[in-house]
């Protein structure tokens, strides 16, 4: 059956995003002494809003709606929750109305002013969306800190993994990448993940007492990420438990129960849920004995996997000593900006990989149903991964705009930068065509994000 909440979740994410936007827009519009008569969200037929002229109302304005010149502002709501705009007078947008332009430019339009003030105005809404995610990633992190696993060293590498192509292995203790020293499990994949994106890492390593360099290139790992696998290895301190047991299945019929914790299969002494996985595949045409332990007494119990080869448990790694950081305001602060750049520079790599032929585009687009299931998934896991989603969404909108594509604000600029070249005014009639070849190009890429999300 379908869940209505995937709907309301997409339009709660996309009207945060849009309504940032555009309201960078909007204020940086009416700091620059510009007027403008519609600010809306959504696109299509508007269906309520509210201006000082004819107060709220449902429905369409007048054809010849124009806020008094723009005077008055309509602030709607429209059907469709895709996009937005500001109507700024003066200005070529995607309601290509050009009717107002053959007259002499006012000083209140978009048109009669610097090329400063229109590349201000043009590029407020991308200014805002990283504004937010900043102010997320940093609110997160004074409110609620920071838990890392503590150790460094390598508990399990996943066979076939990027971890074990690199050439880690069980008992390496990571200790510097790239030079900088490594305090924590998490603070080494966020070095290896996500800073310095497109370059090799060097990564220092201590294995058994012998220190040695091991390195891996920045494609490598994006092209991991991107197929939304992980590194392969897990550090050591984890237990396995047991998180919920087939009752009736080989596992709970031996005996085990949701809470026990996993310590050893087939000899195997067991480092984490993937790694349990691995011994039981290995040795999924025999019986083998299980050892685990509950409420710090130790069982065991020969069991024999079925015939898809399972036990019938749900493995989860419970991490061993953690590190609590706490961060003051300013250092809040600074972890907004790390964070989102962090995040902007994996989203520009990945672009940059999908033009280089080396991820497919399908395989990293995404369109309004992968958002709206992203959006109902993070929610239902906290307000802390639904806020995440917002600022690396946030992040994404901005950069997309910034794009000299036409019909968006990079589009836009470019005319501007132009002008300002060339000292005069492009012809309004190659602004119109430019426009709507951007509406074309915009169309297409909605339908084919569309159709990659379907099928």
């Amino acid at each position: 059956m379908f869940d209505p909440s995937y709907i309301l979740y997409f339009i709660l994410v996309i009207g945060i995003l849009v309504t940032i936007h555009e309201l960078g827009h909007f204020i940086a519009a009416k700091l620059s002494g510009m007027r403008a008569d519609v600010f809306c969200i959504g696109m299509g037929p508007r269906l309520f809003g509210y201006n000082k002229i004819t107060g709220f109302t449902f429905g369409k304005l007048p054809e010849d709606w124009d806020g008094n010149g723009g005077i008055y502002t309509d602030y709607r709501i429209s059907l469709l929750p895709i996009g937005g705009y500001v109507k700024i007078l003066g200005m070529i947008d995607e309601s290509l109305d050009a009717k107002n332009l053959s007259t002499e430019p006012q000083p209140w339009e978009f048109r009669s002013k610097n090329a400063m003030l229109k590349a201000f105005v043009l590029t407020a809404g991308v200014i805002m969306n990283v504004i937010l995610a900043v102010g997320i990633f940093a609110s997160i992190a004074f409110l609620q800190g920071d838990v890392q696993t503590r150790s460094t060293s390598i508990g399990f590498v996943e066979k076939g993994s990027l971890g074990e192509r690199v050439g880690f292995k069980p008992g390496d203790k990571i200790l510097t990448i790239n030079g900088s020293q490594v305090y924590s499990w998490d603070n080494a994949l966020t070095q290896l993940a996500l800073k310095d994106f497109s370059e090799v890492r060097t990564v220092g390593i201590d294995r058994m007492g012998t220190k040695q360099n091991l390195t891996v290139s920045g494609e490598a790992i994006l092209s991991t990420l991107s197929a939304k696998k992980d590194f392969g290895m897990t550090p050591t301190g984890i237990k396995t438990t047991i998180a919920s047991v087939i009752t009736l299945g080989p596992a709970g019929s031996a005996g085990l129960q949701a809470g026990d914790t996993i310590t050893a299969i087939a000899g195997s002494l067991i480092a984490s849920a993937q790694h349990l996985i691995e011994v039981v595949k290995e040795n999924n045409d025999s019986a083998f004995v299980v050892e685990w332990v509950r409420n710090s007494k130790p069982f065991s119990s020969t069991i024999k996997p079925d015939e898809k080869g399972l036990i019938g448990v749900y493995p989860m790694n419970i991490l061993g000593e953690k590190l609590y950081i706490h961060y003051s305001f300013l250092e809040s602060v600074g972890q907004g900006f790390q964070k989102t750049g962090s995040s902007l520079m994996m989203f520009v790599s990945t672009v940059q990989q999908i033009f280089s032929g080396n991820i497919a585009a399908k395989q990293a687009l995404g369109g309004p149903i992968k958002i709206a299931e992203m959006s109902k998934q993070s929610a239902d896991l906290g307000i802390i991964p639904f806020l995440t989603l917002v600022a690396m969404l946030s992040i994404t909108l901005a950069v997309m705009n910034i794009l000299p594509i036409p019909a968006l604000d990079g589009g836009h600029l470019l005319f501007v930068i132009i002008e300002a070249i060339i000292r005069k005014e492009v012809p309004l009639k190659v602004k119109v065509i430019f426009q709507q070849v951007g509406m074309v190009i915009l169309l297409a890429l909605m339908a084919f994000v569309l159709y990659n999300d379907i099928f």
